[in-house]
């Protein structure tokens, strides 16, 4: 027997069709003699929905959250419709689903009399979709005849008071867990949790971010010490590239931890970046299933690096950012130059994606999102302010149209002349490199290049690293 954790998101919850899927799996897991927690995401489209509403409602748009709690209501009691037949249980599961909707229309009548939509009221928005979600698959299960129950993550995961970003108090989530969680589980009920969200130790709801309720089943896994976490999604596990970019992508069978963690910094949609950070001590085995294929073996993500006989393991592609530069023959020799940038740019709360210096330190660059590109060069502009009168500093500037290319695989710097071969099968696409920047770990190597050639890029790499189309 072992105690695993499922995470379902949206793509899996979309329809009363697809939750009964859930179910299944879920229950089959159980009848095998597991020990089942399973965690959710809103309905497909739902958060969007819900944030969306709530944004206009701050700008006095009363008619857009009327007509969304009405498109809420109708989806979600046509599904628990569906789901639950029996009439006592459905009644009572049409009651607690009108609850929450009226309760998120309530919220955007008073954001809408505020004119304000504070990270707090966002947060306490937005977690909605998920307690509606979590509700309807614990009814359908207790249709089915299983003992299951929602149990909203706010009961659970204590977190810090930073709304919409909100990081775990793992400590105290874990006495929680051990006191609410564990023993139901133990007692073969088969509980369901809201992804996303938690609650500051004060009960006041925070979320964990965008795609959090992978995040938020890495948290629970750990605190249940589970055996294994499985993301269930839509495609039969971590991919080679983006099949949209080279239809000839592969799913890759063993990932380890770094390597896992690179790609989804870099691009790659199926895992939150942050998932894997509460089950790293634990050794604990993560994997990375399709909802719609479950006897997919799909991609198992663990602790150390296998080698599979490729020079790498995928390629991921960022679009919509700008490589920004600080560049003057006055700055060789100046210490605290490169310094003072980034705790200006992080004082923005930008991130940086990529870093770059030149061996002669007359110029440095870094990419970052090109949405928040203004804001990080005129940051740079007012704390050089000084260096830039004098000319130590000459120019400042953002270069637009680019993407961020990225190879990933454990053992890169052991394969003589990858490097090469990347630059060689570049250069006779005649695509030109921007910006090279490889980290002290043999994990990945990231190039910068023009957004017309990208794509090209990620399809000549493909062919070069991963179906093994280079000399050996």
């Amino acid at each position: 027997m072992s105690v695993l954790t499922f995470k379902f998101g949206g793509s899996s919850m979309g329809d009363a069709r697809l939750i009964r899927g859930v179910a299944q799996i879920v229950q089959d897991s159980a009848a095998n003699g597991n020990e089942v927690l399973t965690v959710v995401s809103a309905m497909t489209g739902v958060t969007d929905t819900l944030i969306n509403t709530a944004r206009a409602a701050a700008k006095g748009n009363t008619d857009a959250y009327i007509k969304a709690t009405a498109t809420l209501r109708d989806r979600h009691h046509e599904a628990a419709r569906e789901l639950v037949h029996n009439p006592a249980a459905q009644e009572a599961l049409l009651a607690e689903l009108h609850r929450l909707i009226d309760g998120f229309q309530n919220f955007c009548r008073s954001v809408a009399i505020l004119g304000e939509l504070t990270p707090r009221g966002s947060d306490a928005i937005v977690s909605i979709g998920e307690r509606l979600s979590a509700r309807l698959l614990a009814a359908h299960l207790q249709e089915l005849g299983a003992a299951s129950l929602p149990i909203d993550a706010t009961n659970l995961i204590v977190t810090t008071g930073h709304f919409q970003s909100a990081m775990p108090l793992m400590d105290k989530t874990r006495a929680r867990v051990q006191e609410i969680l564990v023993p139901k589980l133990k007692a073969g009920i088969l509980p369901i949790v809201t992804g996303f969200i938690g609650a500051t130790e004060d009960g006041i709801t925070t979320t964990l971010g965008r795609g959090g309720s992978d995040y938020s089943a890495g948290i629970l896994a750990a605190c249940i010490d589970s055996d294994e976490l499985w993301i269930w999604t839509d495609v039969d596990g971590v991919m080679t590239t983006d099949p949209r970019l080279d239809p000839s992508a592969q799913v890759i069978p063993v990932l380890s931890y770094r390597e896992v963690g690179e790609l989804a910094f870099f691009g790659a949609k199926v895992l939150h970046p942050k998932t894997i950070l509460p089950v790293m001590e634990q050794g604990m085995t993560i994997q990375v299933r399709n909802t719609f294929n479950p006897t997919h073996p799909g991609t198992r993500i663990q602790p150390e690096p296998e080698v599979l006989g490729t020079v790498a393991k995928a390629i991921t592609i960022i679009p919509d950012v700008h490589l920004i530069t600080v560049a003057g023959r006055g700055m060789v020799g100046v210490p605290g130059i490169a310094g003072r940038t980034f705790s200006a740019v992080a004082r923005e709360n930008v991130n940086l994606l990529v870093i770059s210096q030149s061996s002669s330190e007359q110029s440095f660059c870094f990419v970052v999102r090109a949405s928040d590109s203004t804001r990080a060069v005129r940051a740079i502009q007012r704390e050089l302010a000084e260096e830039i009168k004098l000319q130590n500093v000459d120019r400042v500037w953002a270069l637009e149209e680019v993407e961020i290319i990225t190879i990933v695989g454990a053992g890169m710097r052991e394969v003589p002349g990858v490097a090469a071969r990347i630059f060689t099968t570049l250069a006779e696409e005649r695509i030109n490199v921007i910006v090279i920047a490889q980290g002290s770990s043999d994990v990945s190597m990231s190039l910068v290049v023009n957004s017309g050639d990208a794509q090209r890029a990620v399809q000549a790499l493909h062919r070069l690293v991963i179906n093994g189309k280079h000399a050996s």
